[in-house]
């Protein structure tokens, strides 16, 4: 899409439903992400993670290859019209470890809750990425964009908690955000144009690390 186009669509975006997805996805809507590391805390305490460009390494695998791909493909499904209960099942079929199912799950249901208690319309439980798209297909927004603030957020928690654990200046935290921006609109772009059939994920040392936190005895984050 050239810049002529994206400038139509986003003259065309109403604001009220850009300000209502930045809500629901920042850091004060209280879905608890602040409490999820997806493994990274596992990562930086083997050492596996241990400055700014390994973070940004660890995370760009996570968005290309990981939970970021699978998670915008299915808020892309649900809010293309698919069955939100079908995707919460696809869902919990593709998560790698018991902690990533919690950490979905428990955001997601956070998050319905949370969307509920502001509309008075009663959403169901569901995995956090399917919950979002459910509730976005209330908003004028190209799914895209939903697609992409959606993995934005996700990125920005996790160089959080790498900003806090590493530890990192928050100048290199940023920094290493923003270098993620081109990544990010491309994984969404692609997640758009990719059915739920199709879904694949190949992070296997991420997901040992997921795993692997399990059996920390003493740890910062639940996942």
């Amino acid at each position: 899409m050239d810049m002529a186009a994206r400038w139509a669509i986003a003259m065309a975006i109403p604001m009220t439903d850009i300000l209502t997805l930045t809500q629901w996805l920042s850091p004060s809507f209280p879905v608890g992400s602040f409490a999820y590391s997806h493994g990274l805390e596992w990562a930086i305490s083997e050492g596996e993670v241990s400055d700014a460009d390994g973070l940004q390494e660890w995370l760009s695998d996570t968005l290309r290859l990981g939970a970021g791909r699978v998670d915008a493909i299915l808020l892309c499904a649900v809010r293309a019209g698919r069955d939100p209960t079908e995707m919460a099942a696809l869902a919990r079929a593709l998560a790698a470890s018991k902690e990533r199912w919690e950490e979905t799950l428990a955001q997601g249901r956070a998050f319905c809750s949370t969307v509920a208690g502001m509309t008075g319309e009663a959403l169901p439980e569901l995995p956090y990425p399917v919950a979002v798209g459910l509730a976005a297909r209330r908003l004028d927004l190209p799914v895209e964009e939903v697609a992409a603030l959606y993995l934005h957020a996700f990125a920005s928690n996790l160089v959080s908690a790498g900003v806090r654990f590493v530890p990192l200046g928050q100048t290199e935290g940023q920094r290493v955000l923003s270098d993620l921006h081109p990544l990010i609109r491309e994984v969404a772009a692609q997640a758009t144009a990719t059915e739920p059939d199709d879904i694949t994920s190949f992070v296997p040392r991420g997901d040992f690390m997921a795993m692997a936190h399990e059996t920390m005895d003493v740890r910062i984050y639940k996942t």
